[in-house]
């Protein structure tokens, strides 16, 4: 994450139908690529981005369903997506809510601020992506 002023924040946005909105009030934490295979079929991309953020400063507006599964960490994990265009919204870990794994970076109005700083699940990433030098990688979950 680079170190964004911040005069950008709130930063809105919505899902790909515009049923849910959110506003980011706050720097992410962290902002994560992941490479699993999950994540390759959730983003039908190469890996998904994890933008790790403190539950206070996010507002989502909008009728969510649910989704969950369990990590091959043993972790639960409650996804929220929109209804209307399937787009996943957040994640949970039940027993940290306070923390969301938000995963609609890509629908903010600005996205200068969703930059990886941590690349995870790189044994299972495509071979012609390369990762930027000097970001931290790790094959596994961390």
């Amino acid at each position: 994450m680079n170190n964004e002023s911040v005069d950008i924040y709130p930063v809105k946005g919505q899902c790909q139908c515009g049923q849910v909105t959110f506003s980011l009030k706050a720097a992410p934490k962290m902002v994560i690529a992941c490479h699993c295979k999950e994540c390759q079929k959730l983003s039908t991309s190469a890996f998904s981005i994890t933008t790790i953020v403190e539950a206070s400063n996010i507002e989502i507006n909008g009728v969510l369903h649910d989704s969950s599964r369990v990590a091959d960490s043993g972790s639960v994990n409650v996804g929220k997506f929109c209804p209307g265009c399937g787009n996943r919204i957040y994640q949970i870990n039940p027993v940290a809510p306070e923390m969301i794994k938000f995963k609609a970076a890509g629908g903010l109005d600005n996205t200068s601020m969703i930059i990886p700083t941590m690349h995870v699940w790189t044994r299972e990433k495509q071979t012609w992506f390369t990762i930027p030098e000097g970001v931290q990688q790790f094959e596994k979950q961390r």
